[in-house]
């Protein structure tokens, strides 16, 4: 099998994560003629798990379930492609769509939910909502009317958290993080360009969108006479994810958004932090890198500093997702950035991290 293996592709992003295996088989390969008849590489019950040594320290890219198969024969001898393709294990939270009364705070949904799966080695972390809703069961309680997974990602949702599932730090062992978007602040290794010896970086661009910024006007009644509509701004910055330029973006549109007046107080001041905390960062940027150059596996969901670009686009990143693409003596990585505002708010960005 592993002589077959042609290239490995893992995809990791905010949301969730995914992989493919590309084979180059033959007729007479045995992934042709005994391991796929027997159920190899069966969607929904394979598990793969990917591990990456580099450096002497093992790096778990993917730990999922196989969803699908594909075959492309080719009339040229070992040419037939066979590309397996996968997610990660929060796909198994997503093939049971039930309709079950739910009479319990949300954290409890949730940490009900998640106990399910420790069997597969997911580990949940769950942070309780800055606005807990409060009902009595008696009166009302919630329904869980889609998958184990639409119903976290709605609860998170309304609340401005997110959920995902990230593989490892161990093999056979994932996260089930549930919680506000919060970023590692220890910055990975700086990504260098235009910078000869230090480059490190194969291709980086830049976008600045004027339209991403938005101010959201929630009305709401007052609470004497509840006939007088009162309209409060929400900022558009998160304390949990500050700008990481020095001049920010203004925003460019205005919503009102109408279900606000209709909402208890709690369940108003949770979906207003929810709207806080959901963003659009205004800058932008793409790229890719060859792993053994940079030295080290660049990561989701964390910081990350850029040098050699110029006083306006300088200076620290979220890293939004990363794409990793595995071949015989080439590894590489194509990546998104993301940050509010221009000019760096550091004077200098880390060149090396105390993180593996």
């Amino acid at each position: 099998m592993l002589d077959a293996l042609e290239r490995v592709q893992v995809n990791s992003d905010k949301d969730r994560s995914g992989f493919q295996l590309t084979f180059n088989v033959s007729k007479q390969s045995p992934l042709m003629t005994t391991l796929l008849p027997a159920g190899y590489f069966d969607p929904m019950i394979t598990r793969v798990v990917l591990i990456v040594t580099l450096n002497g320290f093992p790096n778990v890219l993917m730990d999922g379930i196989v969803t699908q198969q594909q075959l492309a024969p080719s009339n040229e001898p070992g040419q037939t492609k066979l590309t397996i393709t996968g997610e990660d294990l929060s796909v198994l939270m997503d093939v049971i769509k039930i309709k079950l009364p739910m009479p319990m705070p949300q954290i409890a949904q949730i940490n009900l939910i998640l106990a399910k799966y420790m069997v597969f080695g997911i580990v949940p972390i769950v942070i309780p909502p800055i606005v807990p809703l409060i009902q009595n069961p008696l009166e009302k309680f919630d329904f869980q009317t889609g998958t184990d997974r639409e119903h976290i990602r709605s609860i998170a949702a309304n609340c401005g958290y997110v959920f995902y599932v990230e593989p490892g730090p161990a093999p056979l062992t994932s996260i089930a993080y549930f919680g506000p978007d919060v970023r590692i602040p220890i910055p990975q290794p700086a990504l260098n360009i235009n910078m000869d010896a230090h480059t490190n970086v194969e291709s980086l661009s830049f976008t600045l969108n004027g339209l991403a910024k938005k101010i959201i006007v929630m009305t709401i009644f007052d609470p004497i006479t509840k006939k007088i509509p009162i309209p409060i701004p929400l900022p558009n910055v998160s304390i949990l994810r500050p700008p990481l330029g020095a001049r920010l973006t203004p925003p460019a549109k205005i919503e009102f958004p109408e279900e606000f007046a209709m909402l208890k107080p709690d369940e108003a001041a949770q979906k207003a932090l929810g709207l806080m905390w959901d963003n659009s960062d205004a800058v932008s940027a793409s790229g890719s890198l060859d792993v053994l150059r940079y030295g080290r596996i660049l990561r989701s969901r964390l910081l990350v500093g850029v040098r050699g670009v110029g006083l306006a686009y300088d200076g620290l990143y979220y890293v939004n997702s990363v794409t990793h693409n595995i071949k015989r003596g080439e590894y590489k990585q194509n990546f998104s950035l993301s940050r509010d505002g221009l000019i760096s708010l550091t004077p200098l960005v880390p060149t090396s991290s105390p993180l593996p």
